[in-house]
């Protein structure tokens, strides 16, 4: 069980599309594309996207290379994705960086390539992207595209969860769960943990009812162990279902009716 408690976070960000923020122009193609997107008529707003972008608008690079990544009003494409997201990484855009950093990391679109998505994710963190800051924390947690560097870890982990973002939190938890990079700390571990369990993170919940269930940086509480491990459970999480199994036999029928209903009651921080 403890071993399936520190499985790696995992996680890789796509952004939502960028709001309009340029002053207007006739025509305004990128803020009729994006007028479009939020009334869903994708179709339209590739088009009108596309004209931008074809003038070189960054906004309407990086938004047509988003649409293509999820197929909205074109045809999925992870190629075409990665084009547009060049051209717009290739201005300075951050997220446009941040998404083709990730698709250099699968091989979605191109060839698989770890040090050229740790670039793109240090160009994009320099200018504050959350998600490449994770990305980049987990490239040196796992030596991906970089030494294997554990304190450099912590520190873009730590940057990326004091900004909120929840598989950080779950990631930097787990380094202190583990003491890598830093010194082993439970009660720490459990802080982080609890952070990205209160925004929905199954890992994290799953990992933090453990903690409950034996004691482990908080004090030992079966019902706070059944309400996380049921949450995680809800997810699918094998791990979590056993773990709630395993409570429920030594839990009476009153503690397992409060366990439900605080994780009944539960809903994700935003």
């Amino acid at each position: 069980m403890r071993a399936a408690a520190r499985t790696a976070f995992l996680a890789l960000a796509a952004v939502l599309l960028a709001p309009s923020c340029m002053g207007s122009q006739e025509p305004d193609y990128f803020a009729e594309g994006d007028a479009a997107y939020i009334r869903k008529d994708y179709g339209e707003a590739a088009r009108l996207l596309r004209l931008a972008a074809d003038k070189g608008d960054v906004r309407a690079q990086y938004n047509l290379g988003y649409l293509y990544e999820r197929g909205e009003g074109v045809p999925k494409s992870d190629v075409e994705s990665v084009r547009w997201y060049a051209l717009a990484a290739a201005q300075g855009d951050a997220m446009a960086q941040s998404n083709l950093g990730i698709k250099y990391a699968n091989g979605e679109g191109v060839a698989q390539n770890d040090v050229e998505a740790v670039r793109l994710y240090r160009l994009a963190s320099e200018k504050g992207n959350v998600p490449a800051q994770y990305n980049l924390g987990y490239a040196y947690a796992e030596g991906k595209g970089v030494a294997k560097n554990e304190i450099e870890a912590v520190r873009f982990y730590r940057n990326a969860a004091e900004q909120g973002h929840a598989p950080a939190q779950g990631a930097l938890g787990s380094m202190y769960d583990s003491g890598r990079g830093v010194a082993q700390n439970y009660a720490e571990a459990a802080h982080w943990y609890r952070l990205a369990a209160e925004q929905g993170h199954a890992q994290a919940q799953r990992v933090l009812g453990y903690m409950y269930a034996h004691g482990e940086g908080v004090a030992e509480n079966n019902v706070e162990a059944y309400k996380w491990s049921d949450l995680a459970a809800a997810t699918g999480d094998q791990d979590a279902i056993a773990a709630r199994e395993n409570l429920s036999a030594k839990m009476t029928q009153a503690q397992i009716a409060e366990a439900e209903r605080l994780s009944a009651a539960f809903h994700p921080k935003e």
